[in-house]
Parts: structure tokens; C-alpha cells; sequence
């Protein structure tokens, strides 16, 4: 019956639909499973993010467990073999559209709370949230801000698909944005303009030639070329006057905004050195969408990576009580960004990733959820709750 419950609220998630910036049908479901379960506290900040609470009869620490409401969209049902909204079961697995890429995480999270709350009868020392945030698809960590400054919580548990693996670090990324800037002519008389994009051409060529650095344990700092516009376009006769290339940087531990720019400053002043035509920019791209709520949600696209040690005792309590309880996670590291680019990258909180389902399973054509993992998720949280509410 209680796997019964756990699938039927996890269909219930995914059925809502709710791409980045429509979660409020999520929402909604949420703030009605917390006041039906008897959670202390629900609330809903100016993002939309939704905030329950339960609390202990006895002071100690906050433990925040974070699952992102939105999904990317479903670009073409017809290449589905189910509905990605319908959240059919078959097989043992539970498909649909943010099965694995959260909803699956979120339906656990809230189930294993209540188990902690019935298991302990609340006497146990601090406080358990779960977080279900906005814009996680868009801007990794940006909308967790807002959950961290009214929680101020001690740990954190990042629900992100982990084949129920403890995760205690991940790479975090950019978007670098390098503009060239030219003089606009007819294209029957270029050599009265200035083109924009062969100031550019001669850039990505240079920055091929920068060698970004490598960490032991999350690997390399790819800096990778994604896409490049000119303008005018359609050009229509014009030599173009202005280009704009991103790349994807993958971040390690201990970089900065400053750092990671500063071999590209470097670089394309000494093309303005050698050419007194050559004119470059270098910045971080800065995405800007609308919350369900109407307000607007903008943030500068760098999200930290983060790390934490084996040994380190909120890692060695939390695996000890997962092991205690019959479970067998390995400690590893997330290859993607998460929200806890935030949590540990910029705020330094002790941080663990734990989720159901493998992470190459997100964003894909029938994305499904295993029945077997959505069920140890659920108790994998409470043992984490068990571990580090003590």
C-alpha cells in the first residue's frame, strides 16, 4: 500500500506537466500533500519555490532536501512509445517526462519525511525541509538561493537521479560569451568594412590554444565552442559588423569568474596588439525567464563545482547509516551541474547527492523511472534523515 501511494503521488507529479516557468500545478500538489501529511511549516517564496517543514520536539540541526519542479519540454510526443504525460506503468518502471529528472526524487523526498516524522514521533532533535524549486533547467542554483537564505540549513541533500549512489561533488559550468566588433560595408566593396566575423575566426583559433586545467577527481575543464551569430542576418549584401560565439566551460573546485576569464582577456589583447582593427569582448552570458509567480528570475550563467571528502563526517554518517540499513551506495561524483553548484559551490553548505534512476536517463525519449529505485530513494532519505538528525 505504501509503494502504492509513493507511485500513484509520482504519477500525480508527472501528469501536472510543468516545463520552467509553468510549475504552479506542481506547486500546488505540493502545498496540498503537506497540509494532508501535517507539516509544520509550508510556504512559497517570490519565485514560486514551495518550502515544507517539519520539526523535531528537540533543538538541532536544519536538513534540506532540494528537488527541482520544472522539466525540459517533450520537443516531439510522436517519438514517444508512451504518453510522456501519462505517467504510465509497465514493466516495473514508471514512464514520463520528469520521472527520472526529479519528479520520481520529489515524491520520495516528501514520502520519506513523513516515514521520519511517524518513525520518530517528531522527537528527534532539528528540522527536516523539502525544497521543491523553480528554474533548476535553466539556471542551476539560481532559485535555490532564495530557499537557502530562508532556511539557512546545515546540510543539504541534492535529489538528482544517482542509480542511489551518495554523490559528493560535481563539476559546475559557464557560458562564456566572446564578441568581435567590425565596421558594416556592401559585401561588392568589403574592403570598406571591417568583418566582424574573421576578427572572430582569428579569436576561436586562439582560444583553441588555451589549455583549461584538470582536477584529480572531477577531470577536465572543457572549454568548449556551442554556437556563433552574426548581424546583420540574413547578411543580405552586408559585411557583418558584429559577431557572438558561447562556449560551455566546465568548472573545478577553487576557480573563479576572475580566473576563468582571465587567459581569454589575455589572449584577445594580444589580437588587439597585433591588429589596431581588432576589437573583442569577453563576458558571462546572463539569462533572464519569468517566474509562474510573474516575477522575473535572472542570474549570470556560472555555477560553481564543488567537493567534498570520503572522510568527511556528514559523508562517512550518511553512508554508514545507508550501509546500517541494508543499502549499497558507492561515494562518487555527479557528471552534470546541479543546484548544489549553489548550495556547496557558493554557500560552502555541507552538501550530499542522492537520487533514483541513472542520470543518463534524463532528458531522453520515454524517460521512465524504475519502481525499484523510486522505492529505495524513498529510504535512502530517511536513512540520511536518520544519519544526520541524530
Amino acid at each position: 500500500m505504501e509503494q502504492d501511494k509513493l507511485i500513484a503521488l509520482c504519477q500525480e507529479l508527472i501528469r501536472a506537466g510543468t516545463v520552467s516557468g509553468e510549475e504552479k500545478p506542481v506547486a500546488e500538489i505540493l502545498a496540498r500533500f503537506y497540509g494532508d501529511h501535517g507539516f509544520d511549516e509550508v510556504r512559497m517564496d517570490d519565485f514560486g519555490n514551495v518550502i515544507a517543514c517539519i520539526k523535531g520536539k528537540k533543538p538541532g540541526k536544519k536538513l534540506l532536501f532540494d528537488a527541482h519542479m520544472d522539466t525540459v519540454p517533450v520537443s516531439d510526443p510522436r517519438a514517444w512509445t508512451v504518453d510522456p504525460f501519462g505517467g504510465e506503468v509497465k514493466d516495473g518502471k514508471l514512464y514520463g517526462r520528469g520521472a527520472t529528472d526529479m519528479k520520481g526524487s520529489l515524491a520520495a523526498m516528501m514520502y520519506a519525511a513523513v516515514d521520519f516524522a511517524l518513525e520518530t514521533d517528531r522527537d528527534f532533535p532539528g528540522e527536516v525541509y523539502i525544497a521543491g524549486v523553480v528554474h533548476e533547467e535553466c539556471f542551476e542554483g539560481v532559485a535555490s538561493r532564495e530557499v537557502s537564505k530562508s532556511v539557512k540549513p546545515d546540510y543539504v541533500v541534492i535529489g538528482e537521479a544517482s542509480d542511489l549512489n551518495l554523490k559528493i561533488g560535481q563539476r559546475g559550468r559557464a557560458e562564456i560569451v566572446v564578441e568581435t566588433f567590425g565596421t558594416p560595408a556592401h559585401s561588392a566593396n568589403p574592403e570598406k568594412g571591417n568583418n566582424a566575423v574573421y576578427h572572430m575566426a582569428h579569436a576561436i583559433n586562439a582560444i583553441r590554444t588555451i589549455t583549461p586545467p584538470e582536477h584529480p577527481v572531477l577531470g577536465k575543464g572543457i572549454l568548449e565552442l556551442t554556437d556563433i551569430v552574426s548581424r546583420p542576418y540574413p547578411g543580405a549584401s552586408v559585411v557583418p559588423e558584429y559577431c557572438r560565439c558561447t562556449y560551455d566551460r566546465r568548472l573545478l573546485v577553487g576557480e573563479t569568474k576572475e580566473s576563468v576569464l582571465a587567459p581569454l582577456y589575455t589572449l584577445l589583447q594580444d589580437l588587439e596588439q597585433q591588429d589596431a582593427q581588432f576589437k573583442a569582448h569577453v563576458s558571462y552570458a546572463v539569462g533572464e525567464e519569468t517566474c509562474y509567480t510573474g516575477k522575473t528570475i535572472q542570474g549570470e550563467r556560472f555555477f560553481p563545482g564543488w567537493l567534498f571528502e570520503p572522510d568527511d563526517d556528514f559523508v562517512r554518517a550518511a553512508y554508514s547509516q545507508l550501509v546500517g540499513d541494508g543499502f549499497n551506495p558507492k561515494i562518487t561524483k555527479y557528471n552534470f551541474c546541479t543546484n548544489a553548484s549553489h548550495y556547496a559551490g557558493e554557500a560552502g553548505i555541507p552538501t550530499l547527492g542522492m537520487g533514483p534512476s541513472n542520470e543518463s536517463l534524463a532528458h531522453v525519449v520515454d524517460e521512465y523511472v524504475e519502481i525499484e529505485q523510486l522505492v529505495g530513494a524513498r529510504g535512502s532519505f530517511l536513512s540520511i534523515m536518520r544519519a544526520l538528525l541524530k
